[in-house]
């Protein structure tokens, strides 16, 4: 079964981000662990990322018509982006909301999430393994 994972702007430059924050990993590492976590599970991660809320919504829109679940890291649309949280309500398939950082041990401002009132669950602050953890979650949610 396939698994749509999605992350938002800023992911891909995860090599010049603060790794006191975001860790060590570069994207394409990244990449790598979830896609080798998910076969690991039974599953193949199709990994993407967009600086650009448009294109997040048109692969969410994807999502809900072919009935694919969704692990999505929104990053700063996490806190604002309505149409994205609109989009990913149109989705059939659990959706599950992973961070690498946690929220609500940074600034005030990224302590409000749009995403998480209509995901199943909301994975945050342990790195690389949000994705690892959110994977196993997804598991359980499809009884596999």
């Amino acid at each position: 079964m396939k698994i749509l994972v999605l992350n938002g702007p800023n992911l891909a430059r995860l090599d010049i981000r603060d790794s006191s924050i975001y860790g060590d990993f570069t994207y394409p590492q990244l990449v790598t662990f979830i896609q080798e976590g998910a076969t690991a599970l039974g599953f193949t991660a199709d990994v993407r990322q967009s600086n650009e809320e448009a294109q997040i919504i048109g692969w969410l829109h994807e999502a809900a018509d072919d009935l694919t679940p969704v692990i999505i890291n929104p990053a700063a649309f996490t806190h604002y982006s309505y149409a994205i949280r609109d989009a990913a309500e149109l989705l059939k398939a659990p959706l599950i909301e992973v961070h690498l950082s946690n929220p609500m041990a940074r600034e005030e401002f990224r302590h409000t999430s749009v995403i998480s009132g209509v995901a199943k669950g909301t994975i945050a602050g342990f790195g690389p393994n949000s994705y690892i953890l959110a994977l196993s979650a997804m598991k359980n949610l499809l009884g596999k």
